[in-house]
C-alpha cells in the first residue's frame, strides 16, 4: 500500500511538473521572436488589457486619454482656431511623444533583429515595464507638484502608448492594435456585416459570395472585451490605490520580457 502511495505521488508530481512546464512555455512564447498567429493574438489580448488599464487609470490621474491620437490631433486643430496656443503646443508635444515611442520600438526591434537576439520583442516590453514603474514613482509626487509633474506624466503616458502600439503593429504586421480600439471596432463591424449579410445562393454568384471571417470576428471581440475589462480594473485600482496600481501591470510586462532577456545575457557571457 505504501508503494502504491509513493507511486501515485510521483505520478501526481510528474503531471504537476508537466503542467507547469507547458504553462511556462506558453507564457514565454508570447514574447518569443518566432511568431505564430496564436502567440500574436494572445500577446495582443494581454497588451490590450494593460493598455485599457493604463489608459483609464491615466485619465484618473492626469484627466487626459493618451492612447489615441485622433482626439489629440482634433484638439490641436480646435485650439489653433480658438487661439489657445499653449494648448496647441501641449497637443503637439503629446503627439511627438507618441511618435517617439513608436519610433523607439522600431529601433529596438530592428537592432535586436540585426543582432539575432532572442529579445527581439522583449526589449520593448522591458522598456515599457520600466517606464510604467517610473510613471508610478512620478505620480506619487503629483499632488505635491501638479504644475511641474502633470505635463511630464502626460508625455510619458503618450510615449508608453506609442511604444506599446508599435510592438503589436510590428509583430502582427498591422493586423492587431492594442492601445486604441477604433481599428478593432471597425474590423469588428465589417465582420458582423459580413456575418448577417444574406446570400441568396452560393452557386448563383460565387464571385460575390459574402462570408464572415469568424476567427477574426472572435479575436477582435476578445481584444475589445479585454481592453474594456482592463479599463474598469485600471480605473478602480487607480481610484482606490493611487499610482501604486501601475506596479502589477509593470510586473506582468516584466515577466513577459525577462526569459528572453536572460537567455541573451547567458549567451553573451558564454561567448
Amino acid at each position: 500500500m505504501r508503494f502504491l502511495n509513493i507511486k501515485s505521488a510521483s505520478w501526481i508530481n510528474s503531471i504537476v511538473y508537466l503542467i507547469e512546464v507547458r504553462a511556462m512555455e506558453r507564457f514565454t512564447s508570447l514574447s518569443h521572436r518566432i511568431r505564430t498567429k496564436v502567440s500574436n493574438r494572445r500577446l495582443g489580448a494581454v497588451l490590450a488589457f494593460v493598455a485599457g488599464a493604463i489608459n483609464a487609470g491615466g485619465f484618473m490621474a492626469v484627466h487626459r486619454y493618451t492612447s489615441h491620437m485622433s482626439g489629440i490631433v482634433s484638439s490641436i486643430a480646435d485650439d489653433l482656431v480658438l487661439g489657445n496656443f499653449v494648448l496647441v503646443i501641449s497637443g503637439l508635444v503629446s503627439l511627438i511623444a507618441f511618435i517617439l515611442g513608436a519610433s523607439t520600438t522600431a529601433i529596438l526591434i530592428n537592432w535586436t533583429r540585426r543582432k539575432r537576439l532572442h529579445s527581439e520583442f522583449a526589449a520593448s516590453l522591458m522598456l515599457e515595464s520600466l517606464l510604467l514603474l517610473l510613471f508610478g514613482l512620478l505620480g506619487a509626487n503629483l499632488d505635491a507638484h501638479p504644475q511641474s509633474l502633470v505635463p511630464g506624466a502626460v508625455l510619458m503616458l503618450c510615449f508608453i502608448m506609442g511604444l506599446q502600439n508599435a510592438i503589436l503593429t510590428k509583430i502582427s504586421k498591422a493586423e492587431i492594435r492594442t492601445t486604441h480600439m477604433t481599428g478593432v471596432v471597425t474590423d469588428l463591424g465589417i465582420e458582423l456585416g459580413r456575418l448577417i449579410y444574406w446570400n441568396k445562393s452560393k452557386e448563383a454568384n460565387p464571385d460575390h459570395f459574402v462570408k464572415a471571417d469568424r476567427e477574426k470576428l472572435l479575436i477582435h471581440a476578445f481584444i475589445l472585451s479585454l481592453f474594456f475589462l482592463g479599463g474598469v480594473i485600471g480605473a478602480l485600482a487607480f481610484s482606490r490605490f493611487g499610482f501604486i496600481a501601475t506596479v502589477p501591470f509593470a510586473l506582468l510586462l516584466l515577466f513577459l520580457a525577462m526569459p528572453h532577456l536572460i537567455q541573451d545575457l547567458n549567451e553573451h557571457y558564454r561567448k
